[in-house]
């Protein structure tokens, strides 16, 4: 299901826990880190297409998160050509996302990445709010710093991007105590 510009709705979830921390996935027999994200069924609204990926991706419940906030709006990336499959060329163009802000409320043990016969990741691991703009495949950097910048405002006590990236620059140039 692809609108009229070519963009396959889609919702994009940032589940984070009591630190701040963000729940970062690693593909299943790739080297790639990402949010969990899936596609939003005909019919299906976004926060119910949320729940969905979230069991399907993470094999978490409702009664595990806590919704802090939605983006306001659509937000869209484009998926490079040699991305795109075959039979999808000239009429896909890439992804509309809503944006989901979730806090874990339950315990990281509630987390089961084989909770479908398909998974989608094969690991995880909590990372710093901002890292994952850094991180992610270059055509996704772009909505994951959007996202994650319309969502702050939903977070007391939130380090902006600059004081991470300033943070991330300093703690690079140290140097270890001797000893």
């Amino acid at each position: 299901m692809l609108d009229r510009d070519g963009y396959r709705p889609n919702v994009g979830i940032i589940l984070i826990n009591g630190k701040h921390e963000v729940f970062w996935g690693k593909r299943v027999r790739e080297h790639s880190w990402q949010f969990p994200q899936g596609g939003i069924k005909p019919g299906e609204s976004p926060e119910a297409a949320m729940y969905r990926e979230l069991l399907e991706e993470v094999g978490l419940l409702p009664q595990h998160v806590k919704i802090l906030g939605r983006t306001r709006d659509w937000l869209r990336y484009d998926v490079p050509t040699n991305w795109v499959r075959r039979e999808w060329r000239g009429s896909y163009r890439g992804q509309k996302q809503i944006w989901f802000l979730l806090k874990l409320v339950g315990r990281d043990c509630d987390v089961c990445l084989r909770a479908t016969n398909h998974p989608e990741f094969d690991g995880w691991r909590w990372n710093d709010y901002w890292a994952p703009v850094d991180a992610v495949i270059e055509f996704k950097k772009d909505v994951y710093e959007r996202a994650l910048t319309e969502l702050t405002r939903f977070l007391k006590g939130i380090e902006s991007r600059g004081d991470y990236l300033v943070r991330v620059a300093q703690d690079t140039t140290r140097q270890p105590d001797e000893g």
